[in-house]
């Protein structure tokens, strides 16, 4: 019913040169309509690359997000936009949900002038979880761009952070960032992905070749009061030179030469062993 991607890319017009050096992370437009062709719905903008093209690069991603039909939230052009989108609300299947997303920071770039970034602190997260009307909202979703880069564990921090999100409501907590799969816990009345590593990348290194969708399937019982929640890992390899994402439906049977199928199968029983235990 709802499809979220963290758009880790500050997108670009089509006729803006793109050089693959440098950390600063960038995409033309036209990756956009990939995008559509996922049905993706939201956006999520809060990462530490968001400001890497600064207010140019900032403006240019949510224009286009916006001609494209995709909703954002995370990073603004302006107070207006905040106000608009900081808090998604949206509803499905007769079920009300509201989203919000936040990062650890801008790898040290400064946010630019009048431009808006969600970031984590405990304080301002507390006072807009605090703004949601319960009464109006069945199922808060909070997407947090947190942890450390290649650790295959949540942190301290993270736990931390988990635990300040549920007890201020939040039903359902997606991770991004580590760019590798952490465990995800989750019972009938919450769920944690702490992160889902790469959905899309061109990282090769063992445990950063694939990742995580999150399926949460969010269930209305008229003989139970509240919602209750059923979550599902499906991993995803990015198969190379064509960025093919491949679920175990198509890899499994997929001819591919015996070193990528190696490859895969690597990734595979990694991310079972991880996530089994």
């Amino acid at each position: 019913d709802l499809r979220i991607c963290q758009l880790e890319c500050a997108i670009t017009r089509q006729d803006t040169p793109i050089t693959k050096s440098g950390p600063n992370h960038r995409s033309h437009e036209g990756c956009l309509k990939f995008l559509q062709a996922l049905e993706i719905d939201i956006a999520l903008l809060a990462n530490n690359h968001c400001c890497d093209r600064m207010a140019r690069g900032i403006d240019t991603t949510i224009e286009k997000l916006e001609q494209h039909g995709i909703a954002h939230t995370g990073v603004y052009t302006d107070s207006i936009d905040h106000a608009r989108n900081n808090i998604q609300r949206f509803e499905k299947q007769g079920i009300r949900f509201a989203l919000v997303n936040y990062t650890y920071g801008t790898n040290g770039i400064p946010i630019p002038k009048d431009r808006l970034v969600n970031l984590i602190d405990t304080t301002a997260i507390v006072r807009d979880l605090r703004t949601i009307d319960r009464d109006s909202v069945d199922c808060v979703i909070a997407c947090m761009h947190w942890g450390n880069e290649y650790e295959r564990r949540e942190n301290s921090e993270q736990k931390r952070l988990a635990s300040i999100l549920q007890r201020e409501g939040v039903d359902i907590i997606i991770g991004s960032h580590p760019h590798v799969v952490q465990p995800y816990y989750a019972d009938s009345t919450k769920v944690v992905f702490y992160s889902l590593g790469n959905l899309v990348s061109n990282q090769r290194h063992r445990y950063t070749d694939g990742g995580l969708i999150a399926e949460v399937e969010v269930v209305r019982c008229d003989t139970i009061e509240g919602l209750r929640y059923r979550a599902t890992a499906h991993p995803i390899w990015v198969m190379m030179p064509d960025y093919r994402m491949l679920p175990r439906s198509v890899g499994d049977t997929l001819t591919m030469p015996a070193a990528t199928r190696l490859e895969y199968e690597r990734f595979m029983t990694d991310t079972d062993k991880l996530l089994n235990n």
